[in-house]
This record gives C-alpha cells, sequence and structure tokens, in this order.
C-alpha cells in the first residue's frame, strides 16, 4: 500500500564513517530533482574520526522535505536510520511517537549496547513498542550483495551507507538514477568500487520491496513553484555564487583572500572551481595575512572578500580598523560557529554578534548584516557587496553553521534580475580631486586605484585629514573624522528596505528574531496565528544599523521577545540602541538550532499572562 504525504522529516545517523551526510546529502538532491521542498541540517562531531558507537561521534543528517510548509529541517523524524544502538540512544528523544525506526540489526549487540549507554536491552524492556521497528541485517546483507565482485572486505563494508539508502528510496517512492549516476562519476577511475555502491543500493531497494516488516511507502507529492530552473544548493555555496554575481554586475574582478576554517572553507573552495571566470582565490598561511590581501585587492580596485569563522574573526579584527580607516570596500564572512576559542566548530551558534558590531579598537563603524537561510545566503552576499563598493565601507556578514552546511532549492537568478550596483569608482584626470572628498548624500569617498594619472594618494591606518588624505593628528580633525565615518556608515540605513512584519494585524507579542533562525521562528509563529493567536514576527537582516522604521514596528506591541543562539546578544544591542523598549529573552546555546514546539510553549506563556 502506497501512502501520500504532505511532508515527512527523515533523519539519517550513524558513525562518522557510516556516510550518513553523503547518504542524506544524495537524498536531498533527488527530492530536489523531484520538486519538493527541503530544508535540511547536517550535525556531525568535529574530530576527524569521533570515537566509534558512542553517543560522542554520531553523525546525522535531517531533511524535512514535503509539498509546502516547509520552512525548518524539522523538530522530531518519522523516520529513524540508526546504524548502531550509538545512533538510536543519541536521537531517541528526537523522534515522533509512531516513528518508523530502521537499524542495522548486525551492530545492535550486547557489547555496543552497553557502550552506547543502554543498561538494557531497547528491543526486551518495552521502550520501543510504539514505533515501528524493522531490524535489517545491513552489514551482513551488503556484503552478501557485492560479494561476486571480489573486493575486500573493507571496501564491502562501506557500501553499506547505499544499501540503507536504497531502503528508504523504496521507503518514499523515489527513483535512483540520481545516485546511480553520481556513483558513476564518482568512481570512473575505481569502476569496480562504484559497481558495489550500486549493486548495494539496488540491493537495499529490493530488499524493501520483499520484506513483510515494511507494510507500507510513502509518496510526498511536488510543490507548486513558481517558473524556473532550480537547483539543491548550501549556504556556503550560495554565499559563492553571491559574491560572483556581485562583482559581475559591478563590472569588477572578485578577489577572495582567506584562511581555511570550519565552517567557511567550504566558500574557498567554490570559489575555486570559479577560476576559469576570472575569480582569484588567495590561500593564506594565516587570517591576518587573508584580510591584508583582500585590503590590497580591494586597493588594487577589485571586489575584496575574506572568509572566516568565531576565531578568525578574532584574529582579522586590527586589519578591519584598517580598511575602516582607510575607507576601502571590504566584504569579512563570518560563519559562525559555537565559542569561544576552537569551542564547537562543527555546531552552530549566533554568538559572534556583539564582536561583529564593535569587536575593533577604537570607534571603528562597520556595517552588519546576516542571511537568514541557505539559499538566501546568495542575495545576501550579493547586498553586501553592493554596500560595500557603494559606500566605501567595511561590510561584515554573518552566516552560521546551520545555513552553511544545510541545503535547500533555489531559484538560479538571471544578472539582469539583480538590483544595480553604482560603484565609487573614479577614472577620469581630476586635477581639483581629493581622497576624502565625500559625496554630500552617503559621505563615500572616490574609489580611484593605484596609478591613476595625476590622482596619487596614500592610505595607511594613521588618521588622515578630513580631505587630503595626509597624516594628522589634529584633535579637532580626528573628532571630525571619527563623527564622519559613524555618520556614513549610520546613512547606509537610508539605502535599505523598510523593515517588514508578518501578522500586521497583530498588537500582543512580537516574535523578534535575526540570522539563519528565521525558518523555525516563522514556522513557530505560523502555526500559531493559524490558531488565531494575537502574535507577530519580524525578522532582522540589517543588523547595524537598524532599519529605519524599527522603533515604529516596536511601538505597536505590547510585548517583544528576542529569541536567538547565545546569551541575549542581540537583545542587548537593541537595550543600547532603542532603550525606550522592554526586550524579554529566548536563548538557546547548546548547539542546535530552535526547535519548533519549544518556542511555542515559550510563545504561549507569554501570551497567556
Amino acid at each position: 500500500m502506497n501512502t501520500e504525504l504532505q511532508n515527512a522529516v527523515i533523519k539519517f545517523s550513524g558513525d562518522s564513517g557510516d556516510g550518513m551526510q553523503l547518504i542524506g546529502s544524495l537524498f536531498t538532491d533527488t527530492t530536489a530533482i523531484m520538486g519538493n521542498q527541503i530544508a535540511t541540517f547536517p550535525d556531525f562531531p568535529s574530530e576527524i574520526r569521533a570515537p566509534q558507537g558512542t553517543v560522542a561521534g554520531v553523525s546525522g543528517y535531517q531533511i524535512n522535505f514535503g509539498t509546502s510548509g516547509v520552512h525548518s529541517p524539522g523538530d522530531a523524524a518519522d523516520v529513524l536510520i540508526a546504524m548502531n544502538p550509538a545512533a538510536l540512544k543519541a536521537n531517541f528523544t528526537s523522534i515522533k511517537d509512531n516513528c518508523t525506526i530502521i537499524i542495522d540489526s548486525d551492530t545492535f549487540t550486547q557489547k555496543d549496547l552497553e557502550k552506547a549507554g543502554f543498561e538494557n536491552n531497547p528491543f526486551e524492556d518495552g521502550t520501543l513498542e510504539q514505533y515501528q521497528i524493522i531490524e535489517a541485517p545491513i552489514t551482513s546483507l551488503t556484503k552478501k550483495a557485492v560479494s561476486e565482485l571480489g573486493i575486500d572486505n573493507k571496501s564491502a563494508d562501506r557500501c553499506k551507507n547505499m544499501f540503507t539508502l536504497g531502503i528508504v528510496f523504496w521507503l518514499f517512492s523515489e527513483p535512483l538514477d540520481q545516485t546511480l549516476q553520481y556513483l558513476e562519476n564518482k568512481f570512473k577511475k575505481n569502476p569496480i568500487i562504484g559497481q558495489a555502491n550500486q549493486l548495494a543500493l539496488h540491493a537495499g531497494w529490493n530488499y524493501a520491496l520483499t520484506i513483510e516488516a515494511i507494510k507500507n511507502s510513502y509518496t510526498v507529492p511536488p510543490a507548486k513553484k513558481e517558473a524556473g530552473v532550480y537547483r539543491n544548493i548550501t549556504g556556503n555555496q550560495a554565499t559563492a555564487w553571491g559574491f560572483m554575481a556581485a562583482a559581475k554586475k559591478a563590472g569588477k574582478n572578485l578577489f577572495l583572500g582567506s584562511y581555511p576554517i570550519t565552517p567557511a572553507t567550504d566558500i574557498m573552495q567554490e570559489l575555486t572551481k570559479q577560476k576559469w571566470s576570472g575569480v582569484k582565490v588567495f590561500q593564506a598561511e594565516d587570517e591576518i595575512a587573508g584580510i591584508c590581501s583582500a585590503i590590497g585587492a580591494s586597493f588594487a580596485g577589485e571586489l575584496a572578500i575574506t572568509t572566516t569563522s568565531g576565531p578568525g574573526m578574532a584574529l582579522k579584527t586590527e586589519a578591519i580598523g584598517l580598511a575602516v580607516m582607510t575607507e576601502l570596500p571590504l566584504v569579512i564572512v563570518n560563519v559562525q560557529r559555537g565559542g569561544p576559542s576552537t569551542g564547537l566548530p562543527t555546531k552552530t551558534e549566533q554568538s559572534d554578534l556583539m564582536q561583529a558590531v564593535w569587536g575593533r579598537n577604537g570607534e571603528s563603524p562597520v556595517v552588519v548584516i546576516a542571511a537568514s537561510s541557505p539559499s538566501d545566503c546568495f542575495m545576501w552576499a550579493y547586498e553586501a557587496s553592493r554596500i560595500a563598493l557603494e559606500h566605501m565601507t567595511p561590510v561584515v556578514l554573518l552566516t552560521e553553521s546551520y545555513l552553511a552546511n544545510g541545503s535547500e532549492p533555489w531559484k538560479i537568478k538571471k544578472l539582469s534580475e539583480m538590483p544595480e550596483i553604482h560603484t565609487r569608482s573614479y577614472e577620469t584626470i581630476d586635477k581639483k580631486w581629493k581622497p576624502y572628498q565625500r559625496d554630500s548624500e552617503t559621505l563615500a569617498r572616490r574609489w580611484v586605484v593605484p596609478g591613476t594619472k595625476e590622482m596619487q594618494h596614500r592610505i595607511g591606518g594613521l588618521e588622515k585629514d578630513e580631505c587630503t588624505g595626509c597624516v594628522s593628528h589634529n584633535p579637532q580633525n580626528h573628532e571630525l573624522m571619527v563623527d564622519t565615518r559613524k555618520d556614513k556608515v549610520d546613512r547606509v540605513a537610508h539605502s535599505y528596505p523598510l523593515q517588514r512584519v508578518k501578522g500586521k494585524n497583530a498588537n500582543k507579542l512580537l516574535v523578534v528574531g535575526w540570522g539563519g533562525q528565521f525558518g523555525i521562528l516563522y514556522g513557530a509563529v505560523n502555526e500559531l496565528q493559524s490558531e488565531g493567536k494575537n502574535i507577530a514576527l519580524t525578522h532582522f537582516n540589517y543588523i547595524h544599523p537598524l532599519p529605519l522604521n524599527t522603533a515604529e514596528i516596536f511601538e505597536k506591541f505590547e510585548k517583544i521577545i528576542v529569541c536567538e543562539l547565545n546569551k541575549g546578544q542581540f537583545a542587548n544591542y537593541l537595550r543600547a540602541t532603542l532603550p525606550q523598549f522592554e526586550y524579554i529573552q529566548y536563548n538557546k546555546i547548546q548547539g542546535q538550532p530552535f526547535k519548533i514546539e519549544e518556542l511555542k510553549v515559550k510563545f504561549n506563556e507569554i501570551l497567556e499572562k
């Protein structure tokens, strides 16, 4: 029997070496091609080879796919794939009451159960009675399926993730074609391994077809979408492409000066693939060299960017101040992760907001913006570039691990549809020109590259004369330049669209969010609104400066709650910027995104007071 579903949440989970990220990505690619809405959440430990068979070593990949209303990866799984007892233990509190649990029964030995922290066997003590359990000897059946190829035991064992994927493909009536083609391309230089994985995939599909324990399969119809060409894209890929589009639109070359750091490295790797389009990628020896090379490229007239995460952002601080002083366009991408120090390199967090807004010596203002979803990273990378180029200022773009590694369908945009970017380039000779003469509206100075005839000038970290750009220690000039740089950044808000609200007729509770938690907050607020609750959502992408109508929105509501993955940084920023309002905080800092149900509980608690 086949049942039609509006959406489904699947969690692939196993040891770090079990290939859960790969099969999660392959299943996601297939559902995207089939036209579903999708939202994903890869979650894995930071160790290269985490402790096998332990909860600490579990790697997971969650996907929510459906016909409509998919705004987050989902709170709890409809289907859990547990490749070992540790995977079951790690996810037991994040599955639905009627969850289907697919296990590799070959790994559920007494020793492995004890290693995972089970005091009793969950199959014998009634713990799993309410769930549909599919006990499949995945490891042994995989080895049997590929035995005809004569490959070694280790290579055969590595194919078990494809056997598992075959089961899930059958369960949700998804085709194998896309994955079979991927395997053929992936293993062109080692075709026997590619063939082994293909055999395992087919074997898993056939096993699901014939086993009596699986009594039902499911179909999730495609979503209704605006006509266009779509592809599945991660946040880091979208960020890279957004910069490429901005450089093309502005008529500039793109330069990335950076140093590898989790979870931002994929941006560099994606841009490295695009050298054919004129992108220049410089992998520096450290974070400081990366940003300084980008500042040099900016001085030379290129769209310059640098990428990092929390610890790397700390190292770039002095050089960001140099970009502020020289008033050169520069985009700094901070893909936030758990901190402080090395912290939680592969986990998500929003704890670098204060660092982005104020984390430099002296009065050193920069523009700070934040992306909301994986595909949304494209437009915010583009917007960061526009602001930097038009206003001659450094811009910090905040994303987060949850966005960087997550994926969703993205409608490929035509360059002609993108907003214009008007650079401050000055290439004609003007003998009256002065380096720090400013536009009367934006206060941005002109961008003159070295070597422009009769327009030689100096830059550097020492304070500049308000007009000539010569070094100045004059007290009044310093205060004037400090005020001017601040005013220039404040005026960027005039180029923003007005802040929007979902729930314009509400006036009791306003939910405030920022950055990558948009989909989850939207889902929670949307569900409560459908229940008739007096609640609204406003979500911020423009952080510093704030949109001009922010106070106008806040004053319409009785209560304001600020939700973020830190200990209240945006709430405290709002208190400093708009102190006339009171802000309730709802904070989570566990390396995990919010869940819709926990948000609804908190919002209802406030609404009922």
